[in-house]
């Protein structure tokens, strides 16, 4: 199905004269012509909408329909159509059924569970999109799945978030776009650029609109402290941090708070809720040092496991998560649980990338 009518891209909208890619500026003279006073030329922009440009496709593999979908209607743009059915065997079956030759395509696919099964779909479909002559290939990962082995933290083990990164760029991809990669150094582990979005406007402005009383910023371990920083100065809160012990995978210990939380509602941030072993022993924790509430809030709700019931059977408020993974269906029914969309700010970065504006205004 194709979208709209042809826009002019960058090159065609140049004005009379600047075809010629050779001449170069005399000495001193700015590339306008106007003198070495004058200001630099602003961002170049296509003026027109998403909906009428051919030349700009959007995917979405099965991982996340619905949110691919949403932020379609955002950009104004339909999910492309396309053939994906899986064999008997479990292999991924890809066909577009769309032409895609010299388009500027994005494809939107979290690596959430099951993981290795929406990993090879993805990396099935940039195959089919390099095969199908794509101008460029942008991979929209809204979880980056494999994100928390980014090291070699113990003997003779994998670094999967590079494995992961190296696998992307072979099969095609061109660029990336993540949302709170939970080690920001992963963008260092692909040579294609990258860009790094954070729900933190989203979570932040629902929790403003909440205007809790007494409120205290809390990060559940020492390697969350920047992301606490952050949270915590963009709502003029006080921070505290609660020293964790891991023992084992998925198995944590808490030891104890450090800072201020007595008569205080505490707010926990961090980037995934996974088993919500951590969680609900922060929030013990946080109580037994005089709290008078808790909530928490992350960017990324696994909820694996016994996840739902701890949150269930826990003494927090609420927790607040995103979009980025599909609660399953016991989640859904959680009242605890609100899920905040961030359809709205993945569209702006892809029609800034698009359109080659800056992406972290939209952070600023």
């Amino acid at each position: 199905m194709e979208i709209g009518t042809v826009t002019e891209t960058l090159e065609d909208k140049q004005t009379p004269g600047a075809g010629d890619a050779n001449k170069q500026p005399n000495p001193g003279q700015a590339p306008d012509g106007k003198g070495k006073d004058a200001k630099p030329a602003p961002e170049r922009k296509r003026t027109r909408n998403l909906s009428e440009d051919r030349r700009f496709k959007l995917f979405s593999g099965t991982a996340n329909r619905p949110l691919s979908e949403e932020i379609g209607r955002h950009i104004g743009v339909p999910v492309g159509e396309v053939k994906l059915q899986r064999f008997a065997d479990g292999e991924v079956y890809f066909q577009l059924l769309e032409n895609v030759r010299g388009v500027d395509v994005f494809v939107v696919q979290p690596t959430c569970y099951p993981v290795d099964q929406n990993l090879m779909e993805l990396l099935v479909m940039i195959d089919a999109l390099k095969r199908a002559s794509a101008a460029r290939i942008t991979a929209v990962v809204p979880y980056y799945g494999y994100a928390r082995q980014d090291r070699k933290d113990r003997p003779r083990v994998a670094i999967s978030a590079k494995l992961i990164a190296d696998l992307l760029t072979t099969a095609g991809a061109n660029r990336a776009l993540f949302v709170d990669l939970h080690a920001a150094q992963i963008q260092g582990f692909f040579n294609i650029p990258v860009d790094h979005m954070f729900a933190s406007p989203v979570l932040v402005s629902h929790f403003r609109s909440l205007a809790l009383p007494n409120l205290t910023v809390v990060s559940p371990d020492a390697g969350g402290v920047e992301r606490a920083r952050h949270f915590a100065q963009k709502m003029g809160a006080p921070l505290a941090i609660v020293d964790k012990r891991r023992t084992d995978i998925n198995v944590a210990e808490v030891m104890n708070v450090v800072g201020d939380v007595a008569g205080k509602t505490a707010l926990i941030i961090d980037d995934i809720i996974d088993t919500a072993g951590t969680l609900v022993k922060t929030v013990d924790a946080l109580y037994a040092n005089g709290a008078a509430a808790v909530y928490a809030c992350a960017s990324h709700a696994v909820l694996s496991g016994p996840a739902i019931d701890r949150i269930a059977n826990s003494r927090l408020e609420q927790v607040v998560v995103t979009n980025t993974i599909p609660l399953r269906e016991a989640a859904q029914k959680l009242p605890k649980i609100k899920v905040l969309s961030i359809a709205g700010l993945l569209g702006a970065a892809i029609e800034s990338i698009h359109m080659e504006t800056s992406v972290s205004t939209l952070f600023s």
